[in-house]
C-alpha cells in the first residue's frame, strides 16, 4: 500500500473517532498525520545518505593518514554496522592526536553537507575499549570534546561515527517551510491550551513533590529542575542519575552501581556514556557553588552538598 493510501486510511479512521472531540484535538491529530506523511517521504533518501557518508568518512581516513605522512597505507572499506552508525578502519596500525580526529572528521562531514550532530568513538581493536570519544552538535553548548594534547599510541583502532539524527542538512532545509508551519500552528494551539488550563484551580496532580538541591528544586516525576522562576528540562537518564545522587548526598556511588541502575534495563551501555551524562549534569548545576558532582578516581562519583 502506498504512503498516500495509508495516510488516507489513517485520516478516515481518525475522523470516525473524533466526532465528539474538541476542535483543538482534531487539529493536533491532523497536524500529527501531516508530519507522519512528511517524514515518511525521507525514507527514499536513506541509500543516498549512506553512500555520501561512506565517501566523506573515507576521505577523513585519507586525511588522517596524510597528517601522519603516510600516503601508501590503505583506508579499509567504511561499513554501516547499524543504521546511521559507521566504522572506519585502516590497513596498518596508526597513532592519533585527538584534535586531528575532531578537525578532520568535522571538515569532511561539512564538505559533504552531512549532519553535525554525531558521536565519535575511537575503539581499540584488541579489547574493544574506547580510547577516545566526543560528541559534536550544531548547538555549541551541547558539544562535548575532552581535552586533547595526549597522543594515542600506535595501535589498531576503529573509528565509529554515530549520527544522532537522520536527515542531512540539505534535505532538512528543503522541508523546512512545512515543518515551520506545522510547528507554528501547534505552538499557538499549545499556548491556548496552556492558557485555558492555568485558569483552572490547581489540582493535587499538579503539586508534585520535589527535593531541594542547593538553590534548585528537583521534580523527578516531571524530569525537571527549577531555579528561581526558570525551569530546566532533563532527559530521562539525566533525571535518573540525579535522582540517585539526591537520595545519597555526600556519599560515593560506584560507577558500576550507576550504570546498572540507569542502563541495565534500558539498552546497551557503550563507551563513555556515564561520563557524558555526568558532564551534562555538571553544566546544569554549575550556577550553584554549594553543590557539585565530584569524581572519586577509580571508584565513582559523589554529589557534594555544602
Amino acid at each position: 500500500m502506498s504512503t498516500v493510501a495509508k495516510s488516507h486510511e489513517l485520516l478516515c479512521y481518525l475522523h470516525s473517532i473524533m466526532n465528539d472531540q474538541s476542535i483543538y484535538y482534531k487539529t493536533v491529530l491532523a497536524m500529527v498525520v501531516f508530519l507522519v506523511v512528511m517524514t515518511s517521504c525521507t525514507k527514499e533518501n536513506t541509500n543516498d545518505i549512506s553512500g555520501t557518508t561512506k565517501v566523506a568518512l573515507r576521505e577523513a581516513g585519507h586525511q588522517l593518514l596524510l597528517r601522519k605522512l603516510d600516503s601508501t597505507s590503505l583506508v579499509l572499506p567504511v561499513k554501516e554496522i547499524e543504521p546511521y552508525i559507521y566504522s572506519l578502519s585502516f590497513e596498518k596500525q596508526i597513532s592519533f592526536e585527538p584534535s586531528d580526529i575532531v578537525t578532520v572528521i568535522d571538515s569532511s562531514l561539512n564538505l559533504a553537507s552531512i549532519s553535525k550532530n554525531y558521536r565519535v568513538e575511537v575503539i581499540q581493536c584488541t579489547d574493544g575499549e574506547v580510547a577516545y570519544s566526543y560528541e559534536m552538535f550544531v548547538e555549541q553548548e551541547r558539544t562535548i570534546i575532552p581535552c586533547g594534547g595526549r597522543n594515542l599510541p600506535e595501535a589498531c583502532y576503529i573509528i565509529q561515527v554515530e549520527f544522532l539524527d537522520i536527515l542531512p542538512t540539505s534535505s532538512f532545509t528543503k522541508r523546512l517551510t512545512p515543518f515551520v508551519l506545522v510547528f507554528g500552528v501547534l505552538l499557538f494551539l499549545g499556548f491556548k491550551y496552556w492558557q485555558k488550563r492555568n485558569m483552572q484551580p490547581i489540582s493535587e496532580e499538579n503539586t508534585s513533590s520535589y527535593s531541594e538541591i542547593g538553590t534548585f528544586k528537583f521534580y523527578p516525576e516531571q524530569n525537571k529542575l527549577v531555579k528561581s522562576a526558570t525551569e530546566i528540562s532533563l532527559s530521562k537518564k539525566e533525571c535518573e542519575l540525579l535522582e540517585i545522587f539526591v537520595a545519597n548526598p555526600n556519599q560515593i556511588i560506584k560507577r558500576d552501581e550507576l550504570t546498572k541502575k540507569v542502563w541495565e534495563d534500558n539498552g546497551v551501555f557503550v563507551g563513555r556514556s556515564l561520563d557524558t551524562y555526568i558532564s551534562k549534569l555538571r553544566k546544569i548545576l554549575k550556577d550553584d557553588d554549594s553543590i557539585r558532582i565530584s569524581n572519586v578516581h577509580g571508584v565513582g562519583y559523589k554529589l557534594e552538598v555544602d
